[in-house]
């Protein structure tokens, strides 16, 4: 596999190329049949917000942008109030064309470390509960479903579609 290196997003650029790899995701479920992200969905504003209360990471390969996520210390919405045990990890996206096998894997991978070097011992992320081969992919990469998260039409927070809840214990640092 090329070798990924990773960093944190800190500008408006950034927050362009973040927008630009999100369409690009959104696109690839809409031609897959995956009702969840849309093009448009989010905008520079949503990743500088993020770059500000978060991390967003990009991965790079060659230079070039393959990949992106980020990383949340909360998350009301979907996990309601928590102790600060675990990171979120939000948004994890490749750029088909440019991401070489395994880029996922390794972001996830990465993050796990964040979060683990943070004093923190869960990771936890959710996905769109009417996506059975992501939920495999979280569970292959040593998630565990814990919860589900129902669709909210009150706009009262937390996920517009249905989402399953997973976690990943973390070894200590």
């Amino acid at each position: 596999m090329t070798k990924l290196t990773f960093r944190l997003a800190r500008t408006g650029a950034d927050s362009g190329a973040l927008v630009a790899l999100y369409d690009s995701a959104a696109r690839w479920m809409q031609e897959s049949g995956i009702d969840q992200w849309k093009p448009g969905g989010k905008d520079e504003a949503h990743f500088r917000r993020r770059m500000a209360e978060g991390e967003v990471w990009f991965a790079e390969a060659g230079g070039e942008i393959a990949g992106a996520f980020e990383l949340w210390w909360e998350d009301e919405p979907a996990w309601g109030p928590r102790p600060p045990e675990a990171g979120y990890v939000h948004r994890l996206m490749v750029d088909r064309g440019r991401a070489p096998a395994g880029t996922g894997r390794a972001m996830l991978a990465h993050v796990e470390r964040r979060i683990s070097e943070a004093g923190r011992r869960w990771a936890r992320l959710d996905c769109v509960s009417s996506n059975p081969r992501l939920r495999t992919y979280y569970e292959a990469a040593g998630y565990t479903v814990v919860g589900e998260q129902p669709f909210k039409e009150d706009n009262s927070g937390g996920s517009p579609y249905a989402v399953t809840l997973l976690e990943k214990r973390l070894a200590a640092r």
